[in-house]
């Protein structure tokens, strides 16, 4: 028997905002050349683009794309994301659902250690 069909008056689930939503977990993630490559490529690209105000760059800052991924405590913090065709204003993480969109560009930089351990 089929699943009954959804009805507009049916109540969705409400969805955390970034202001309930975990920004830091505490945990140091990267050495100081780790550290140093990210913030070039921030720097390099708030600089190059700072007479804009119609894009967003960040780095190591959480990411949420779906509820069960809140659910589920699986945080995900790139080294460098870019999104196009925003606002460029304070953000405590960046969230799909809020931003109606994910970034253009995501950037992770891979020490060896990580590599070893993906391997």
């Amino acid at each position: 028997m089929a699943a009954p069909a959804f009805q507009p008056d049916d109540e969705l689930p409400r969805l955390p905002t970034s202001d309930e939503l975990p920004c830091e977990d505490g945990v140091p993630w990267e050495t100081s050349k780790h550290r140093s490559q990210k913030k070039m490529l921030i720097f390099a690209l708030e600089d190059a683009w700072r007479d804009r105000d119609d894009f967003f760059v960040g780095g190591n800052m959480f990411m949420y794309f779906s509820l069960l991924q809140t659910k589920r405590d699986d945080f995900r913090g790139p080294d460098f994301f870019v999104a196009l065709g925003t606002t460029r204003r304070a953000r405590r993480s960046w969230v799909v659902w809020e931003e109606e969109r994910a970034p253009d560009v995501i950037v992770e930089i891979t020490s060896a250690f990580d590599a070893r351990r993906r391997s």
